[in-house]
C-alpha cells in the first residue's frame, strides 16, 4: 500500500492535529492480519488531556496505547476504539468484523493476538464502546459491589453510564446516577437509571466517580455511608485535585480506592487475562440501548477540523463515531 492512501489522525502540538501519510508496519516472524478500519471511537478523557497538552511528563510511559506511535508530549498517534474488516490475513479471519486496540488510521498491520472477532448480534457501529466497556467491568470488580446495596454513580460520561448500567443489573441494588449536566438525564433515564442533578443520596454502601472533576469525588465522600468505599475511575492529568478529607473522611473510615483499567485487580488475575476480559465488554454490547452512548458522529477526514470542539472541556458529547 502506498503512502498516500493510508493515513492516520496525529496530535502534533497543544491543540494541533492533522492526518499524515503511514506505512503499515511489517511483522516477521508471527502471522499478521490486514485490518481495513470500518469505525473508530474518540475516548473523549483521555485524548482531550492529551491533545492539551495536560499528560504529566511522569505518566508518559503508562500512558501509551498499546499501538501508540510517537513520544509524549507530541506528536503522537494515539487512539484504542478500532472496529474494522480483515482484508488479508489467516483464512478463518478474512472478512470478518474485528475490535482491536488501535489508533486512528484507515489501514493497519497487526499479529493475530491483537484482534478479537465481534460476537454475533454486537454491531460494529457499537463495538467502538468496548474499550469503555472494560474500563467500567474492571471498575465493578475493584468496586465489588453487592446483593441489596444503595450505590451511588457519581458523572455520566460514557464509563459512568456503563458503570451505572451494569450496577442496575444487580438484583436489590438501590442505585442513584448523578450529574450535575441536565442533558444526562435522558439518557441516564433511557438506560434504566435513576437521576439526580444533586449528590441526594445518604448512607451509600458504595460511591463510583467518573466526573473527572473534584467538586464530583467531594460529592461522592458526602454519600458514602459509615465504613463504605469510593471507587475513583477518573483520571486528572495534570490537574491537581482538592478532596476535603477533614470532614467525615476519618470518623466513617472511609476507603478511597483508585480503578484502572490497565491493570487487572489482583484477585482475578489468576483466571483472567486481557484477552478474556475484552471478549467479555464486547459480548456485553450486545444490548441495543447502549446505542445511546454515541452521541456523535463524523467522516475520518472531518476529524481534523473538529478537534478543538470535540476536545474542549465544554464540549458535551458521549462517545463520538469516527466513520472510515
Amino acid at each position: 500500500m502506498t503512502l498516500s492512501a493510508n493515513r492516520a489522525f496525529w496530535v502534533t502540538g497543544p491543540g494541533r492535529c492533522e492526518l499524515r501519510p503511514v506505512d503499515m508496519c511489517d511483522w516477521k516472524d508471527e502471522p499478521t492480519v490486514t485490518v481495513r478500519s470500518v469505525y473508530s471511537g474518540i475516548s473523549r478523557g483521555t485524548e482531550s488531556l492529551i491533545y492539551h497538552n495536560r499528560v504529566p511528563p511522569g505518566e508518559y510511559q503508562r500512558m501509551r496505547a498499546p499501538w501508540q506511535e510517537g513520544d509524549f508530549p507530541y506528536p503522537v498517534k494515539y487512539g484504542y476504539a478500532n472496529v474494522g474488516e480483515v482484508t488479508d490475513g489467516p483464512a478463518h479471519l478474512q472478512g470478518r468484523r474485528v475490535f482491536c486496540l488501535y489508533p486512528h488510521q484507515q489501514h493497519y498491520r497487526v499479529p493475530v493476538a491483537a484482534v478479537t472477532v465481534l460476537p454475533d448480534q454486537v454491531p460494529p457501529e457499537r463495538a467502538i464502546l468496548a474499550a469503555n466497556m472494560e474500563t467500567a467491568i474492571n471498575g465493578l470488580w475493584d468496586a465489588q459491589p453487592a446483593i441489596g446495596d444503595r450505590v451511588a454513580v457519581v458523572g455520566l460520561g460514557v464509563v459512568g453510564l456503563l458503570v451505572g448500567w451494569l450496577v442496575r443489573q444487580i438484583p436489590g441494588v438501590e442505585l442513584l446516577a448523578v450529574d450535575t449536566n441536565p442533558a444526562r438525564q435522558a439518557v441516564a433515564q433511557s438506560l434504566g437509571l435513576p437521576f439526580s442533578s444533586e449528590a441526594s443520596a445518604e448512607g451509600c454502601d458504595l460511591v463510583i466517580h467518573a466526573s473527572g472533576h473534584s467538586r464530583g469525588l467531594e460529592s461522592a465522600l458526602k454519600m458514602a455511608g459509615q465504613e463504605a468505599r469510593i471507587i475513583e475511575l477518573s483520571w486528572y492529568g495534570d490537574s491537581p485535585v482538592s478532596v476535603p478529607l477533614g470532614h467525615a473522611f476519618h470518623p466513617n473510615r472511609l476507603e478511597l480506592k483508585s480503578s484502572q483499567v490497565g491493570h487487572i485487580p489482583p484477585s482475578r488475575q489468576p483466571r483472567w487475562n486481557y484477552q478474556r476480559r475484552l471478549a467479555l465488554a464486547l459480548s456485553m454490547l450486545r444490548a441495543p440501548e447502549l446505542d445511546l452512548l454515541i452521541s456523535g458522529e463524523c467522516r475520518f477526514e472531518q476529524l481534523p477540523a473538529l478537534a478543538d470542539s470535540l476536545f474542549s472541556p465544554e464540549a458535551d458529547a458521549l462517545c463520538h463515531r469516527i466513520i472510515y
